[in-house]
């Protein structure tokens, strides 16, 4: 099924969430999907959701790998999925770091990415999802409306931490997924497709 305008995201992170996560990949090689991911994203696709990375490469701005090093990895990553006939609809990126150098509207919790991908993709930002490993992954859906999910890959929340407001938190994404579709079923479709 494909989306159509004013459909619904799920707007995901990329290491830790769909990727095995090594701090600064830069290496196409490393590049090693999570169990269970190209299932996942099948089932979200058939569902009627747009599919679209946003993530923060703040080892573009540290000098750890370059623009070129950070594009191999992701086409490797969009390689793997057409592979599993499950092609991302858009990915978005954040070069940035607050310590090293200016201030962005794109670096997550910041919203420039979603806010661009919606544009480009005519999604309904407050009926998506917001999925990932970190709380600056899920805390725009509460600027943006829609609803975030927290996973436990990649980056762990600490144990003294919670998370604002009612994001509840999974094992992984296919555990994400499965909240996702259950919550589209069981309000009968007017809030999310």
């Amino acid at each position: 099924m494909t989306p159509l305008p004013g459909a619904s995201a799920v707007f995901l992170d990329r290491d830790g969430t769909l990727i095995r996560e090594k701090d600064y990949l830069a290496d196409p090689e490393g590049v090693e999907l999570l169990p269970g991911i190209p299932d996942a994203l099948r089932r979200l696709r058939d569902a009627g959701y747009f599919l679209v990375v946003v993530t923060n490469q703040s080892g573009i701005a540290r000098g750890y790998y370059t623009e070129e090093e950070y594009h191999a990895v992701a086409e490797r990553l969009d390689l793997l999925l057409e592979e599993e006939d499950v092609p991302l609809d858009l990915t978005r990126y954040c070069p940035h770091h607050p310590d090293h150098g200016s201030y962005c509207v794109c670096r997550k919790p910041a919203v420039g990415m979603h806010l661009e991908a919606a544009a480009e993709l005519g999604i309904d930002l407050s009926r998506s999802w917001y999925v990932g490993d970190k709380l600056s992954d899920v805390v725009p859906a509460e600027e943006l409306g829609g609803r975030g999910i927290l996973l436990r890959t990649g980056h762990p929340l600490p144990a003294d931490v919670a998370p604002p407001g009612e994001i509840p938190v999974v094992d992984d994404l296919p555990a994400a997924v499965r909240l996702i579709l259950a919550e589209t079923h069981s309000d009968g479709g007017d809030e999310f497709p």
